[in-house]
């Protein structure tokens, strides 16, 4: 079938996308689908232009010099070329909050862009390709990143050399006992090829490509839009004039399903919970054909379970955890990765996800028969909440999977990981903290207006022109997921936006602050006191990391 208008941005390349799965991709070790953008194919297509001397030069994004998706775009460079050049201008509004892309970025744009030269030569001097780079300072306003160029040829700019380590990392190079420690989780473990991760399957969160349509608070409002959702395209299949940019929210694969005629009726048990955002459970329509991408979740809360999320590799802010009960979001966390007590098998069996070969670890370590792999479970838990850990790895949990060191103390690390878990997973339940509840008189028939905003040296958390919390401790806002405290990312979920959906902007623009006010002040009376809790838990690790002497803990 020829798929009608709206679909250019997914046209195919086929020969260069087979050259770039032969080189970039075969040798990442990275998530897959990244490299067949527009960005990697006219790298390829260039590099397959070059007879045995020549020169590719490109003005770009500047994430292929340390993004780990283009860990295999890197070793081929240095497989294929006698040099490289590289300035690097920085200039990355998501990687540096404090700059902004109108201001600091040489095209006024907010991602990072670097200049790079590549030199072929037929009669190679070096084995490898001597990668020279420079880099401007990240807070130099554009006029002066521009001036720098411009006075600065190629020949006159003082680079430094690099020398890639193993992983094929350019820059930020890690110098620690990283790979000593246990292998968290593994693609060869995964699939089967090794036995040698303390868990067996880990999955990515949802990416459903159609939030507006599939998530919501509200199981009344989640139903309208998916019935209105499936009628429109099940009544769509056949047809030949379809419009892919009207009516619903189409994507890649949706498009693909629609193609083979996959239909599915509305089914209210497909209705499940959801892990959109850090404390913020909502519901997501849990379908076959309308989610782009589930990842293995299907065995993972096949039914009862405990899991808890990490982020991925690749990302770009501080790493997170957090403990889950039921569906996970890919962006939950950022780039979500989720870990399992235990997986189900495709007939609904339960297994244990912890591995033989990682109980037999910890037994040997400990000389202790008495681990479970539950017990490991709590200790990983509380390993990747350690801020010391997580200072001294933090390059590499940018890259790749945690690894886990053996600290002393295994019980005592156990069981601050099954408080840590008990606390995040029952959030809804914890003890309120008590707020004081400030309601300012408004005049008659006034309509509060939501602002759900935070005065954090004060201590409080404007909700709308009517009601404010007092009493917020310091301590409470230093429980971040990514960049937010878990309060801010509640404050957040629940603001009042206008979709961005034309039809749900037309037809299901139903929330309204106001009819959740009293569920999110109970809410975040409960997060408040996890946030503390959490927060107490972790200072004491740091305290007792920094009163030991001569013990391994990861300084």
């Amino acid at each position: 079938m020829t798929l009608p208008k709206g679909d250019n941005k997914n046209r195919e390349y086929p020969e260069i996308d087979k050259r770039i799965k032969n080189t970039f991709i075969k040798h990442s070790t990275a998530q897959k689908t990244k490299l067949y953008d527009m960005y990697a194919r006219f790298y390829r297509w260039a590099f397959d232009r070059l007879d045995d001397n020549g020169i590719v030069a490109f003005i770009t994004n500047r994430s292929f010099i340390d993004s780990r998706t283009f860990d295999g775009f890197r070793k081929i460079i240095q497989q294929e070329f006698e040099a490289a050049y590289i300035v690097d201008t920085l200039s990355d509004v998501r990687a540096n909050p404090k700059i902004a892309g109108t201001t600091h970025n040489v095209f006024g744009i907010q991602t990072g862009v670097a200049i790079m030269f590549l030199v072929k030569k037929e009669n190679r001097e070096n084995e490898t390709c001597k990668i020279h780079y420079a880099v401007l300072d990240d807070f130099w306003r554009k006029e002066v990143k521009l001036q720098w160029l411009s006075g600065n040829p190629l020949r006159k700019i003082s680079f430094e050399i690099v020398r890639p380590d193993k992983n094929n990392n350019w820059i930020n190079l890690a110098n620690n006992d990283f790979d000593s420690l246990l292998p968290l989780c593994s693609k060869n473990v995964k699939s089967g090829k090794s036995i040698e991760a303390l868990f067996e399957v880990y999955s990515t969160g949802i990416s459903t490509n159609r939030d507006e349509w599939v998530v919501d608070f509200s199981v009344d409002n989640l139903t309208n839009k998916m019935k209105f959702f499936i009628d429109y395209y099940n009544s769509s299949i056949g047809k030949s004039d379809i419009d892919f940019t009207t009516g619903i929210k189409w994507s890649r694969n949706l498009k693909q399903r629609f193609a083979r005629n996959q239909k599915e009726e509305f089914d209210k048990n497909r209705i499940k919970c959801f892990n959109y955002r850090p404390y913020t459970l909502g519901r997501i329509y849990y379908s076959d054909v309308f989610i782009d991408e589930h990842g293995l979740t299907n065995r993972i809360y096949y039914a009862d379970n405990i899991a808890f999320c990490i982020s991925g590799n690749g990302s770009s802010k501080p790493f997170q955890i957090l403990g889950t009960t039921s569906y996970s979001s890919l962006d939950l966390l950022e780039k979500t990765q989720c870990l399992p007590l235990y997986r189900y098998d495709k007939d609904g069996n339960k297994n244990d996800n912890i591995t033989d070969w990682g109980l037999e670890q910890f037994v040997k370590q400990y000389n202790d028969n008495a681990i479970t792999k539950q017990d490991i479970f709590h200790y990983v838990y509380a390993v990747l909440h350690n801020p010391v850990y997580r200072k001294k790895y933090e390059l590499n949990l940018k890259r790749e999977f945690p690894r886990i060191p053996f600290y002393d103390d295994f019980r005592q690390w156990t069981a601050r990981g099954e408080r840590l878990l008990n606390l995040h997973i029952n959030y809804e339940t914890a003890e309120p903290y008590p707020l004081r509840i400030v309601n300012h008189e408004l005049r008659d028939g006034v309509v509060p207006k939501s602002k759900l905003k935070v005065d954090k040296a004060a201590g409080v958390i404007i909700l709308d022109e009517q009601t404010e919390l007092h009493g917020v401790p310091a301590e409470a806002w230093n429980y971040k997921l990514g960049n937010r405290s878990a309060l801010e990312w509640i404050l957040d979920q629940y603001q009042e936006k206008k979709p961005k959906d034309p039809t749900i902007a037309q037809k299901f623009n139903t929330y309204r602050f106001a009819d959740y006010k009293e569920q999110v002040i109970d809410l975040l009376t409960r997060v408040c006191t996890v946030s503390i809790q959490t927060m107490q838990i972790i200072r004491n690790m740091k305290t007792e990391h920094e009163n030991i002497i001569g013990a391994d803990y990861g300084a």
